[in-house]
C-alpha cells in the first residue's frame, strides 16, 4: 500500500515538474508572443482587410444640414 502511494506521488511530482519546466520553456522563449505575431495577426489581418467597409470619401457632405434632435421639436 505505502509502495502505490509512493509511486501515485512520484508520478505526480513527475508531471508538475514537467508541466512547469514546459510553461517555462513557453515563458523564457516568447513562444506564445511568437505565435501571436507568426500565425495569429496574419490570420486576423487577411480577415479585416477584407471586410466590406462604407467608402468615407463618398458619402456627401452637406453643410446645410444639421442634425434634428429631439428637443429640437
Amino acid at each position: 500500500m505505502l509502495k502505490s502511494l509512493c509511486k501515485k506521488l512520484l508520478k505526480l511530482l513527475g508531471v508538475f515538474f514537467l508541466a512547469n519546466a514546459a510553461l517555462f520553456v513557453v515563458f523564457f522563449f516568447d513562444l506564445d508572443g511568437k505565435l501571436m505575431f507568426n500565425v495569429v495577426e496574419p490570420f486576423l489581418k487577411k480577415h479585416y482587410d477584407n471586410m466590406e467597409r462604407r467608402d468615407v470619401l463618398k458619402t456627401p457632405y452637406d453643410i446645410n444640414k444639421f442634425p434634428t434632435y429631439k428637443y429640437d421639436t
